[in-house]
């Protein structure tokens, strides 16, 4: 299997699953719908999607990220958002959004060399 950043065959960033029942769950995607963020990776995180929050029966504040299409809306567009917010990610402070939203976050000096060599010594085994 070829490593995702050398293979040119971008399939693996996104499918639109036309048996789902739910289908469409966001209105206003205008590209193709990418389910393979049906469960956000970014529920725990900060990011610039609009959410409203309320509070779970445990009193637990969480999200409720209904209206946000960001996960959604064209397969390759949809994969760079997710991977660019998942680069540095923030964890959420459990308060409302923000207005503007949350910006992403800018690495900390050397963070993104240090993460590449990580990453590079991960796949060396």
């Amino acid at each position: 299997m070829e490593p995702k950043d050398t293979t040119l065959n971008e399939a693996f960033k996104g499918f639109t699953n036309r048996e789902c029942p739910f289908l469409p769950c966001h209105p206003g995607v205008k590209r193709e719908f990418n389910c393979l963020f049906c469960y956000c990776p970014l529920i725990a995180y900060e990011c610039p999607g609009p959410y409203e929050t309320y509070t779970d029966r445990n009193g637990l504040v969480r999200k409720d990220c209904s209206a946000c299409t960001l996960p959604h809306d064209g397969y390759l567009q949809s994969w760079n958002f997710i991977q660019k917010w998942l680069e540095f990610p923030q964890p959420w402070s459990g308060q409302p959004q923000t207005d503007p939203p949350t910006p992403r976050p800018n690495p900390v000096e050397g963070a993104a060399e240090a993460a590449a060599e990580a990453h590079r010594r991960h796949r060396e085994g």
